[in-house]
């Protein structure tokens, strides 16, 4: 019972591909750090934590679901626990259930504007696996969904809205989307073929790329408007300047012709922008050198 147990779990964390959590928890920290220019509480942490693996597991639980029968079809995602028959849509209901109740109760124990919010959290977060079957801005509801990540982080400390955070999150939308089109374009011929909606399929992978290099372009600009509105430090310009360096590399290994670096730019690199942020945003907590 124990082993069919730990199998299962195994199963479900690839399916749900636990690791990218690491996409959006550094900047959740980096929200929570900025509130007071320090370090929260490690009671605040522990609940942030949680709620972010709450939430993200609960979409990603959900996204499974709702695209089980698109995934069946395609070869890139056929080989998924739903499509293969390791998981039944049932337990998968159970996991996404347990998550969203573990992020209600995180944001209970974090703020009492976080536990309000927690209905437009659910909603945000549901909605993106919906969109790819009416709308081709489904890569910027992706990144509206992990955008909110910091600005939930921000009020689960401070219980109110502020511009920075806002800004942040505004930054961590465009540089998702931007990365997620990238990603797409693998499906390009499947998404034509059965009438998906997404950047690549509306406008052909070349102009794709392109617009992922704007949302790119973007995405440095509010990060650097947070810090300016904050008055952070060396540091985080230093930071921000290695994930620019980081974006431009990023692109620099897919081309129209050749998107089989695609995987590389999507977790190795971003999954590295993310921590080098946070990394560089907490030197400047603990040694703030003005700059901005």
């Amino acid at each position: 019972m124990g082993l069919a147990i730990a199998n299962k779990t195994k199963v479900f964390l690839e399916m749900i591909r636990f690791e990218h959590t690491i996409f959006a928890l550094p900047f959740a920290y980096m929200g929570a750090l900025m509130v007071d220019r320090a370090i929260p509480a490690g009671n605040d942490l522990l609940w942030i934590t949680l709620a972010m693996v709450g939430a993200r597991t609960a979409a990603m639980s959900l996204n499974r679901i709702i695209d089980r029968h698109i995934d069946a079809q395609n070869p890139r995602t056929a080989n998924r626990a739903i499509p293969r028959g390791l998981l039944s849509v049932r337990e998968v209901w159970v996991y996404t259930i347990l998550s969203f109740a573990l992020l209600l109760l995180a944001a209970h124990q974090l703020s009492p504007l976080a536990f309000r919010l927690f209905p437009v959290a659910v909603a945000a977060l549901s909605f993106y696996s919906f969109t790819k079957r009416f709308t081709w801005t489904c890569h910027l509801w992706l990144g509206l969904a992990l955008g909110l990540a910091p600005l939930g982080a921000w009020i689960a400390i401070a219980n109110h809205f502020a511009a920075a955070p806002v800004l942040l999150g505004t930054g961590v939308l465009f540089w998702v989307a931007g990365f997620d089109i990238i990603y797409a374009c693998d499906d390009y011929h499947f998404d034509k073929k059965y009438g998906i909606f997404s950047i690549p399929a509306r406008f052909g992978i070349a102009k794709s790329l392109s617009i992922s290099s704007f949302f790119h372009a973007l995405a440095p600009l509010f990060l650097l408007a947070a810090g300016l509105t904050l008055h952070l430090g060396l540091f985080y310009l230093l930071g921000l300047l290695i994930a620019v360096a980081l974006l431009f590399y990023q692109h620099r290994l897919v081309s129209p012709d050749d998107l089989s670096r695609a995987g590389v730019a999507f977790f190795n690199l971003n999954g590295m922008l993310s921590v080098i942020m946070f990394c560089f945003t907490l030197l400047d907590i603990f040694f703030p050198i003005p700059v901005l």
